[in-house]
């Protein structure tokens, strides 16, 4: 892994991580089969006015390119993480082992008793790689009811719980 650094995020990384959110909201969409919205940064406008936002860091390359977001979101004694992303280019490099590195401590500082973090079902590449991060505590389900007239074009995953099947 190249170095990186994570540090706080800053006004003057606005469009980075704005374009950052665009790449998470087309990863999730994309693998339910959907499309992205015309206006996929949008929620990134909104996210940073939340008022349970506790703090976003970002990671940086060597050459000060911002390649990874982190927030946490904090509720009382617990803290979620959201959104956490990496340029697609950078994935599987140990950037987000980074980001997850960095804001657990910040969890750990703001005496946070619970961290937990909703990735997609689908995404198992993420999926493994929380777990890899110590994310091993299922703490909640939230299924889905599809009501749409035709079903998803993206192949389901199936998922085994409790001796029930899922499709995720």
């Amino acid at each position: 892994m190249t170095d990186v650094v994570v540090r706080p995020y800053r006004p003057q990384d606005h469009s980075a991580g704005r374009a950052l959110w665009v790449e998470l909201a087309e990863r999730r969409s994309g693998l339910y089969g959907r499309s992205a919205g015309a206006d996929p940064g949008a929620g990134f406008e909104d996210y940073l006015t939340r008022l349970d936002l506790s703090g976003i860091w970002v990671a940086e390359d060597s050459d000060e390119t911002i390649i990874g977001l982190v927030g946490l979101l904090m509720f009382g004694t617990s803290g979620e993480v959201e959104p956490i992303v990496v340029s697609a280019s950078r994935r599987g490099s140990g950037v987000g082992a980074a980001l997850l590195k960095h804001v657990t401590g910040e969890a750990k500082k703001r005496s946070l008793a619970r961290l937990t973090i909703r990735p997609e079902s689908r995404n198992v590449e993420a999926l493994k790689s929380l777990h890899a991060a110590g994310f091993d505590l299922l703490s909640a389900v939230e299924l889905s009811l599809d009501l749409r007239s035709s079903p998803s074009t993206v192949d389901d995953v199936e998922i085994d719980l409790h001796g029930l099947r899922f499709r995720g």
